[in-house]
């Protein structure tokens, strides 16, 4: 049996204001037999990966003051960052 080693790479910058910033990011493997939907994995990881920057994310942006501002003059504010950045 051959395996393939599938690896997805998610990072996000954000911009806190008063020149400060956060960079998050994951990375993630995964080794697929031959047979296997290798771009399904690949697509599983990206989402788990994304998913994981964005709970990370979440507590720092909402405590933002910088982040808070830019959300309430966005059009499309709807009173949840979370709308906003994915």
């Amino acid at each position: 049996m051959k395996f393939t080693t599938v690896s997805v790479s998610y990072s996000r910058k954000f911009n806190l204001g008063d020149y400060e910033s956060l960079e998050l990011g994951c990375s993630l493997w995964a080794q697929v037999e031959d047979g296997e939907d290798a771009d399904g994995v690949t697509q599983f990881l990206y989402l788990q990966a994304k998913t994981s920057v964005k709970q990370a994310a979440m507590p720092v942006l909402k405590a933002s003051e910088f982040q808070i501002n830019k959300a309430k003059s966005s059009k499309k504010a709807s009173g949840d960052i979370n709308e906003n950045y994915w």
